[in-house]
């Protein structure tokens, strides 16, 4: 695998530097879209300046099952490095459920035979909703309508509420219909399906990237030895909850643990299965190793029930992380960071820690590990243990002094940025927050641009999927829906179905670009785009450049 010059190249003087501005689209409405109403010079002069264009990045253009299917930062990211598509987690999933592959598998057929043989229970942990970022709730359905097919008698779910992917106050949409469906199983007695515990998924077991492993903790407290403030059921709990914490968003929603007569309903015990259903890695992770590791210094387990533990996906394919998995992930191979290695081009990788994976694991086709210890540095500024609208300017700021002084310092050839404001704050749904946070992301944009005429580099400046671009819920006729308590517009959390911008700024000139005609791209172009201002070719089964070569 080696890259091949591009005929008639002039490289820059300075780095290429992949800016990707997370969560930052080109809205469809102007109502809600936080990007367009904030004041961005910087921005808006070099959508009226420079050679831009737009990228899909959503649905079927980063290997969603259908184009209904928002993006995430994960398979954007993957996207972004790799340069081309792969079917993603839930595409993946969905598609071994459906067939029955994922049930004729070795891991399902033991998670099976444990509890059927030791009379004991499956549970399944993960995030619950149909939202498709990290899990979707038909999966979880038809594993559960699997297992009472197959004869195990009992189950426990212990869920994440979501408010993130979904609508921030959603949580009842799914349990209410959820219930009704455990108690179809149960209907003939030979079952005994449950929900046993959960919470908001932002304070309960889904950290990312070791930001905070309380997070974890309080999940491990909650799902697995039942500890924690006791409820009839998942709905009532929601309701209390609700009550004590007007406002509170599902996502943000303390533990809770379902039960009767002061008694859990479902902790996890010695003999039991585990199934983490959530088929993306970065939240995952965390919770994974609280189960499999025997030296485990993060936080005091209590006790480590001898169970069978599995993912739905393995979520760090270098790490063995987790020894078991349902499904096969996508097998990424031949990134750009890895030809650039080949090619003895110097790189750094640079975010806060929310989403420093991104811009290595994921960015390299899900490989923890370095490509080259000596060409390749990652610099991970630490994110703040804080709600992000309390500080929406986040640690761009921080961020950026890293790379101007990078870009000063002649040793990098190829630098890549996230600044995950956007995104962050955008799923807070608070409005004042999500402008600021966009603001601040420009702030940066300005002070990179006059760092690259300095230095004599090329910035490509880009998203991996929209957010604070669509802050508003909006009914089918495009009408903004209103808070009925509040009398406010409706915050909209999730990502968006828009597309996101891509920009080529070259105060120079060196690379004379000219925007390829090609319609209809994705942000999987980002890679040949890269490659080209570098100066090399772009592997042949690349999605195409943004720009137009010599050499087609």
């Amino acid at each position: 695998m080696t890259l091949q010059p591009l005929p008639n190249h002039a490289a820059p003087a300075g780095p290429v530097v992949l800016v990707i501005m997370d969560g930052v689209g080109l809205g469809k409405y102007e109502e809600g879209d936080f990007v367009r109403s904030a004041w961005k010079p910087n921005l808006d002069w070099l959508l009226a300046n420079c050679p831009h264009t737009t990228l899909k990045a959503h649905g079927r253009a980063v290997g969603m099952p259908s184009d209904d299917d928002m993006g995430n930062s994960e398979i954007g990211h993957n996207a972004i490095g790799c340069g081309r598509v792969y079917d993603q987690g839930a595409s993946l999933v969905a598609k071994a459920v459906e067939s029955g592959n994922l049930f004729a598998g070795e891991t399902w057929q033991a998670m099976v035979a444990r509890v059927k043989e030791r009379d004991s229970t499956l549970h399944f942990i993960g995030l619950f909703s149909d939202g498709n970022v990290h899990a979707h709730v038909d999966h979880l359905k038809g594993m559960l309508a699997r297992a009472k097919a197959e004869g195990v008698r009992r189950a426990r779910v212990h869920i994440l509420l979501d408010g993130r992917d979904v609508p921030p106050t959603s949580a009842l949409d799914y349990v209410i219909p959820f219930e009704q469906f455990l108690a179809g199983l149960n209907a003939d007695g030979a079952a005994d399906y449950a929900i046993a515990s959960g919470g908001g998924r932002m304070n309960v077991t889904m950290d990312r990237y070791e930001a905070d492993w309380r997070i974890v903790e309080r999940g491990w407290h909650t799902h697995v030895l039942g500890r924690g403030a006791l409820y009839p059921s998942a709905q009532a709990a929601i309701e209390a909850l609700r009550a004590a914490y007007p406002g509170i968003l599902d996502q943000d929603l303390p533990p809770f643990v379902i039960g009767k007569d002061g008694q859990p309903a479902g902790p996890i015990q010695d003999n039991d299965a585990v199934i983490l259903f959530n088929f993306r890695g970065d939240r995952a992770i965390e919770l994974t190793r609280a189960f499999e590791e025997d030296d485990f210094p993060h936080f005091d387990r209590v006790r480590r029930p001898d169970v069978l533990f599995a993912g739905m996906m393995q979520y760090d394919g270098d790490a063995g992380i987790p020894a078991r998995f349902l499904v096969e992930p996508p097998r990424i191979t031949r990134t750009m960071g890895e030809y650039l290695v080949k090619a003895g081009v110097r790189q750094l990788a640079i975010s806060e820690t929310q989403k420093f994976g991104h811009v290595t694991y994921f960015f390299n086709g899900n490989r923890a590990e370095k490509f080259s210890e000596e060409l390749e540095d990652y610099v991970e500024v630490p994110s703040d243990r804080v709600p992000f609208e309390q500080r929406p300017w986040m640690k761009a700021a921080e961020i950026t002094d890293k790379v101007i002084e990078a870009m000063r310092s002649n040793a990098y050839r190829f630098i890549r940025v996230n600044f995950a404001n956007g995104d962050m704050v955008g799923h807070t749904g608070i409005f004042p927050a999500v402008k600021i946070a966009v603001e601040t992301v420009d702030l940066c944009i300005g002070r990179l641009l006059a760092a690259a005429r300095e230095t004599g580099a090329i910035l490509v400046i880009s998203a991996d999927h929209g957010n604070s671009d669509d802050m508003y819920e909006h009914a089918k006729d495009g009408s903004v829906v209103m808070d009925p308590e509040t009398g406010l517009p409706k915050a909209r959390t999730a990502h968006s179905l828009n597309p996101v911008p891509a920009i080529i700024y070259d105060p120079a000139g060196t690379a004379n670009v000219t925007l390829t005609a090609q319609t209809g791209l994705g942000i999987s172009s980002l890679a040949a785009t890269c490659l080209n201002l570098l100066g090399y070719q772009a592997p042949d089964d690349y999605d195409p450049s943004l720009i137009q070569t010599d050499s087609g």
